[in-house]
């Protein structure tokens, strides 16, 4: 099931958006990732979700959890 606080910043023909999970349009569209980056983690950070970056190829490049990590790390620093 789609966690709907999950944002995702996915290529839009020459542009960027910010596409909330489960969506099928972007919330936002910017002219940089850089850009589509910075208001996708706020949306997550409000949503207490998770932050997908997908490349240009559509593949998942990284990822950053807001909120409730079920994986937490292991470092105590």
């Amino acid at each position: 099931m789609a966690n709907r606080n999950n944002v995702h910043i996915v290529q839009r023909g020459d542009q960027w958006g910010t596409l909330r999970e489960g969506g099928q349009r972007a919330s936002q569209v910017f002219d940089t990732q850089a850009q589509a980056i910075q208001a996708g983690r706020q949306m997550a950070r409000q949503g207490q979700g998770e932050l997908l970056i997908h490349g240009q190829d559509g593949r998942i490049r990284a990822r950053d959890t807001h909120g409730n990590d079920p994986c937490p790390p292991r470092d105590t620093k």
